[in-house]
């Protein structure tokens, strides 16, 4: 079978290859999934370049999240094959994957592929985010990386559940979409001052939670921007920069700063959280409630240049594998 892998780590575009390689055989508890398609998250590209909280066993495949129908059953796995689902694993870039079964959501078929091959990463990510927030109907949250498929999912559900929103760019070809998907207020970083905007459009007490996947000098301003018992959900390390901490802030202000990985996450709650979750998220995505826009499809002969769209700045929408 066709699969993307790598031998060594370092920059995607120069790293990855299309190799030929056995197909899997599922053993107990798993099933193998022949692939629909995969979509390229950062956490793919961090995973390639050595930088994720899980580490690649060289030679590695690459892809954590997928769409495909059920193909094979190891044993002790009670289900029927050719079930259309949405699966995690180690190497969805590929024709075939293995996962576990408690991996898999059975994907209705109000849901596209390219929906579904996003169902569980982003969605399931901005879902818990949003609870773990604590921020209240009228109270204020802030993302950094406004424009980011996964802040996207994040605005929405905001949206419905009456949370006012304020967004960082450093482009503003995004303004009017974010706007329409229910944004309240952009920021551009590049030309404002992020503390003093945040107090001006708050009224001077800045907002109950920040949302950040940048680092660096964009996390450090917005700490600044945390009302009285605040805090920041750090998920991501865009900038490759630490933030600086202030430890006034924190003192004075009761601030909290903590990181947020879902792999942890679901390993946390118990499994009747992970099913209401795994259950409003599908509703709100057969519903269209929430869009996961797609920007392109690559094939896996085109990976070089799939990862390196998947990297540019000013996307609209998700680029996918489809195999």
């Amino acid at each position: 079978m066709k699969s993307i892998i790598f031998e060594q780590t370092g920059k995607p575009a120069d790293v990855l290859k299309l190799a030929d390689v056995p197909v899997p055989e599922p053993g107990p508890n798993e099933v193998r999934v022949k692939v629909i398609a995969s979509p390229i998250n950062p956490s793919d590209i961090m995973f390639v370049q050595n930088l994720y909280g899980i580490r690649p066993q060289l030679p590695s495949g690459i892809g954590f999240e997928g769409v495909g129908r059920v193909d094979a059953l190891g044993e002790g796995v009670q289900m029927r094959t050719g079930m259309r689902v949405s699966f995690t694993s180690v190497g969805t870039w590929s024709e075939y994957a293995i996962a576990h079964q408690r991996g898999l959501i059975p994907v209705p078929d109000a849901i596209s592929d390219d929906v579904a091959a996003q169902l569980f990463v982003n969605p399931f990510t901005a879902y818990a985010m949003v609870q773990d927030s604590g921020v209240p109907e009228g109270g204020w949250l802030m993302l950094t990386a406004a424009g980011s498929a996964f802040s996207k999912v994040v605005i929405q559900l905001c949206r419905m559940r009456g949370i006012k929103t304020i967004g960082t760019v450093r482009r503003d070809d995004l303004n009017d979409e974010l706007k329409n998907l229910g944004l309240t207020e952009v920021v551009n970083t590049e030309n404002e001052n992020l503390p003093a905007r945040i107090k001006q459009i708050t009224d001077g007490n800045g907002v109950a939670c920040v949302l950040d996947a940048v680092g660096g000098h964009t996390a450090t301003e917005a700490i600044k921007c945390l009302a009285k018992g605040g805090r920041m959900l750090l998920y991501g390390l865009l900038s490759l920069q630490d933030p600086t901490i202030n430890a006034g802030l924190l003192i004075f202000r009761e601030l909290t700063v903590k990181g947020f990985w879902l792999t942890d996450w679901m390993r946390r709650v118990d499994s009747h959280t992970r099913q209401d979750v795994a259950q409003n998220v599908i509703r709100l995505l057969s519903s269209g409630q929430i869009q996961l826009p797609v920007e392109a499809t690559y094939s896996l002969e085109q990976i070089a240049e799939a990862v390196d769209h998947a990297h540019r700045p000013g996307r609209w929408g998700k680029v996918l594998v489809k195999i």
